[in-house]
This record gives structure tokens, sequence and C-alpha cells, in this order.
């Protein structure tokens, strides 16, 4: 142990008397950022939790819920009154209703809090009775996460990886026919730059519609009032021999270190930087049914998440942080109740696997992190059929198409998650021994007793992980 780490575990037992001292004089605040990769659920994730955290009859594996702990729990105004208010209760009208369907997804930075009293166990409970601990779910899009890696490349690095990635890609044959075209040594066309910023959106599109997850720049799909401005007119070019001033390569590379500093760093200062638990939603069976070029840029999207939380890395966000670094990430699989229980270990090996992966080649420490598979809400039943004298663990919902009911066999996960890792950094086309399915299912229509919030499978666990330990 050096000097360094010495002096760092110091730091954070003196900051752990702080934390513990300030719990007991005052109201404590938690803030858990919420992001989402690529249709992930991130909108019916909030909704059902802060349903199932006010009722609390569906979560046992929440400690402070099981042993009566909380009190009460309710919804208080946000501090932050610059920000949107998630729309809790029109979300949770959407999934309850009499016909019931899936919410509108958030595209913006939106805020709720959630406020609990809470008794403390032990000599600090018998002390201070209860006590109110505020929880601030900060709700993101995973593409602008996965921005705060543009911090750390250079105009050219982010081209050559783009591209290099694109490369392989059937879908991104119009940015290549668009490139081909034009002349990154020549000088500043603006309807050359317009035409390439729109090609290249669309192939950021394409991406995500293909179940690819690391889509950057995320404004370029997620622009709002930014759409069509110079900060979003630009795209990766394949380095010229000369770079002349007033070309279009430099003109480019303007552009792209101005989105850096007049949409990444805002982000990162104002939210980013204040969130104490992160929970990332992921949805991996969407990656793996479209292939093991999907899965590997999976992993690539990891790495960079991780590579967000570890402030060290990047002077300036260094300063932003002030040290603080985000105590406890989750990465979550969504959508397990499109499986049949006996394969979300499978599912949660392969998210574990994806992570510890990531968190090596990210070379990633200091915080708390865990993978597991969850669904906050479950749109599915259980049910075992047979088919050609083979017993085939199957789900039953209704299906979003057609409203019809439907069971569902989506195919054999592999007991060893190294089968898919392996295919996937091999850069194969498909999977050579499975063929792994979704299905799009609809929610069910629900009959919730007082004190029940909607059904999910392992909400109550990803709680624990994320802010068990503050309630009690």
């Amino acid at each position: 142990m050096g000097i360094g780490d010495i002096a760092d575990g110091l730091a954070r037992g003196v900051e752990g008397i702080g934390a513990t001292v300030s719990d007991i004089f005052f109201e404590p605040v938690v803030r858990l950022g919420v992001t989402g990769l690529s249709r992930a659920g991130k909108t019916v994730f909030i909704t059902s939790l802060v349903a199932n955290l006010l009722d609390r009859g569906r979560m046992p594996q929440l400690v402070a819920a099981s042993s009566g702990s909380i009190l009460s729990a309710y919804l208080q105004p946000q501090p932050d009154v610059t920000v949107p208010r998630f729309d809790y209760e029109t979300h949770l009208a959407a999934l309850t209703g009499d016909t019931p369907h899936w919410p509108e997804s958030t595209r913006a930075v939106a805020q709720l809090r959630l406020s609990f009293r809470v008794q403390p166990g032990g000599l600090i409970g018998a002390i201070s009775g209860p006590r109110t601990v505020h929880l601030d779910i900060v709700d993101y899009p995973g593409e602008w996460l996965l921005d705060l890696a543009l911090l750390d490349k250079s105009y050219a690095d982010w081209s050559a990886e783009t591209l290099a990635r694109a490369k392989s890609r059937d879908f991104a044959e119009g940015l290549h026919a668009a490139l081909r075209g034009a002349d990154a040594s020549a000088r500043l066309d603006e309807p050359v730059a317009k035409t390439l910023a729109q090609v290249f959106t669309t192939y950021l599109q394409a991406a995500r519609a293909q179940g690819f997850s690391d889509c950057t720049p995320g404004r370029f799909l997620l622009p709002g009032e930014l759409e069509g401005s110079p900060v979003l007119t630009f795209a990766p070019l394949p380095r010229p021999a000369e770079t002349p001033r007033g070309s279009l390569w430099r003109e480019m590379e303007r552009r792209y270190e101005a989105y850096k500093r007049e949409v990444v760093k805002p982000f990162f200062r104002d939210h980013f930087s204040r969130i104490d638990r992160q929970i990332v939603l992921v949805d991996a069976l969407g990656a793996i049914h479209a292939g093991p070029k999907a899965v590997e840029d999976l992993r690539y999207a990891m790495r960079e998440i991780l590579s967000a939380f570890r402030p060290g890395r990047n002077a300036w966000l260094s300063q932003i942080l002030h040290g603080r670094r985000v105590e406890r990430i989750l990465f979550a699989a969504t959508k397990a109740d499109h499986l049949h229980h006996r394969q979300h270990g499978r599912l949660t090996a392969i998210m574990e696997a994806l992570l510890r992966d990531a968190k090596d080649r990210a070379d990633f420490a200091g915080a708390r992190t865990a993978a597991m598979s969850v669904a906050a809400y479950r749109a599915t039943v259980e049910e075992t059929l047979t088919h050609e004298g083979e017993t085939l663990d199957c789900v039953r919902g209704t299906l979003l198409d057609s409203g019809k009911q439907a069971a569902f066999y989506p195919g054999e996960l592999p007991e060893d998650p190294a089968r898919i890792l392996a295919a996937a950094r091999s850069g194969q086309e498909a999977w050579l021994d499975a063929d792994y399915r979704i299905m799009r299912f609809a929610p069910a229509r629900l009959i919730l007793k007082p004190g029940e919030g909607p059904p999910h499978i392992r909400l109550d666990k990803a709680a624990e992980f994320l802010i068990g330990d503050r309630l009690t």
C-alpha cells in the first residue's frame, strides 16, 4: 500500500464520518442517475421504481421495506426548478390504465424527488428518532453519457474510430458514398458540410435501430433546440494529407471542439457531477438478437461508460468533480421477463462478463459496481410447452403489434458467457450455433392490490444495491 492509497483511505474515512454526522442532523439527499442504452426501458424503469417505493408490497429484497424502517414515502417538488419534472403520474397511468400501453420515452434531462420518512436502527436511531431522506432521481439519455468519452478524444481520433466501426456495417454505405465524394482538404462549402452531417445522422439512427449502442455524438439523435445549428453540423472525415486553414477538415474540427465545449461540458457540470449513485439500463437481449457485432459494440460502449466514472483520466472533469466519484454503479440487463426464469442467471452472467471486461479495459476503480438482470414491469407469465417431443420453457404475453396472446421461446442462452463474448470479439457476422430471438410485448392489464406497485423482476434487489444503505 502506497502513501497515496493511505491518504485516499484516510480521506474516505473522514468523508464517511462527515456523512454520518450530516445524516443525523440534516435531511440527506441521494441523487440517483438513471440512464439507458438504445431502448432499454428507462421511462418504464423509473415509473415502476417510484410506484414500488411508494407502495412497497412487492419489494421484499429492499431491507428497509421488509424490516419496516421506511415509515412512509411521498413525492415532493423537486429542488431544481429549471429542470423539467419527470412526468410520473402520466407514465404510471399509461402502464396501469384500462388500455395499458408503454409510455413515451423522455428525450432530455428530467428529475423527480421522492422523500422517505425512515427510522434508523441502532444507537443513532435511538438518539435521532425518525428522519427524512430525499431521493432525487435524475433521468437522462444514455447517448449523453457516452459523449463524455469525447472529451479525451481529438477530432482526428474520433473520426478514425467512428469510421473504423462503420467500415463493416452494411447500413453505412450511404455514409461511405458521401465521404468518397467529399474532399476534406478543399475549402469549406456549407451545403457540403450540411449534407455530410445529415448523412451521418441517418447512419447513427440506423445504427441505433440495428441494436448498436455507441451512437455518439448523442445530440445528433436527440438534437432538441440545437437542431440545425453549426454545433451539430459536422461529421467524421478521413484525414487528408494537408489540412489548410478554411478547409472542410478544419471547420469540422472546430465544430467538433465546440460540441464538446458548448454541449458536453455543461451537461456534466450541471447534472452528472452531482450524481451519487448510477444505474445504466442495457438491452442486452436486443444486442444478442442483433448479432455478434452489436454485442461487441455494447462491450465497447460499457467500457466508454465506465471511463465516465473515472475523473482522473480527464483534468477538466477532475476539476468539476472536485475528487468526487459516484459511489455505486449498477449495469442492469432489462426485459428479463422475455426469458423464463431458468435463463435469468445466464443473462446476468453475460452482463457480468461484459462489465468485468469493460472494467479491465478502462482501468476503472473507485466505485462499487454490479450487474444483474431485471424487468421493471413484468409483461409476461411463464409457460412450459412441448414441441416435437422437446420441452420448451416459454413466456406468454400480449404481442405489441397484433394485440394477440402468444407463447414465445427466445432460444437458449449459453451457460458460459465466453461463447457470446468470443464470437463478438472475433467479428462474426452471426451466431454459428444458436438463434436468439426477441418479441415485443405490450404491458399486461393489471389489477393491483392496495399497497402493491406493478409486478417486476428484481427491482427490489436493484433498489437495495443502489440506495438500501441510505434507508436503514
